[in-house]
């Protein structure tokens, strides 16, 4: 992480502390709570997250891990923990 400062840091100085530095850890108490970055960053982040879980889908796919008994059954299941 390239820069940390305190949610104090943040409330006094605004956004001007953030726009030092391209990746930001923002602590709270001392323990690092939010991450602010560049958008274009976030945006890669997201789209790898997104090409695992396609990736995860399909294998489950190939390998028959799946239901298709509809979507009440669906429902069900996922609302009786």
């Amino acid at each position: 992480m390239n820069h940390v400062i305190t949610a104090n840091q943040l409330k006094t100085k605004g956004i001007s502390i953030v726009a030092e530095s391209a990746e930001t850890l923002i602590t709270v108490h001392g323990e690092g709570k939010y991450v602010v970055m560049p958008i274009a960053q976030y945006n890669h982040f997201r789209e790898c997250e997104l090409a695992t879980a396609l990736a995860e889908a399909k294998e489950d796919i190939a390998n028959g891990d799946y239901d298709s008994d509809g979507i009440e059954n669906h429902l069900k299941r996922i609302t009786d923990v």
